[in-house]
């Protein structure tokens, strides 16, 4: 006996590929225009580097912005490739969701960490 399920077919799971795949890309990319954006900053600036020029790379609000916007992005791209790893490699669903809810804390505390940061230049 066959049973016709029709033409329709339903994948469960795979739907976030692509947009997982292009959120993968442009915050690749938006992260190597930041780093060549300082590096740019870096080999212009006149004098030997030390904190001073470092805080004055940094203390302009457009930098803090486009920094954290970066760092946002760093986070999204983190969060996308462990959490496939997760999904890939570890198979008991306790420990994969125990290991995702560690790595959003740490996270998260990154993200505090370096607002921390970013804004006490």
């Amino acid at each position: 006996m066959s049973v016709n399920f029709g033409t329709k077919r339903l994948v469960v799971g795979a739907h976030y590929g692509l947009r997982d795949w292009l959120a993968q890309r442009v915050t690749a990319v938006l992260m190597a225009l930041f780093t060549l954006l300082v590096l740019a900053q870096v080999i212009f600036s006149k004098g030997p580097i030390g904190y001073s020029q470092w805080a004055g790379i940094f203390s302009q609000q457009w930098m803090k912005v486009l920094t954290f916007t970066v760092l946002i992005a760093l986070l999204l791209h983190v969060w996308v490739g462990v959490r496939d790893i997760f999904m890939d490699y570890i198979k008991p669903v306790w420990l994969r969701l125990s290991l995702q809810v560690a790595t959003i804390v740490w996270l998260v505390a990154c993200t505090g960490w370096a607002i921390q940061v970013l804004w006490r230049l």
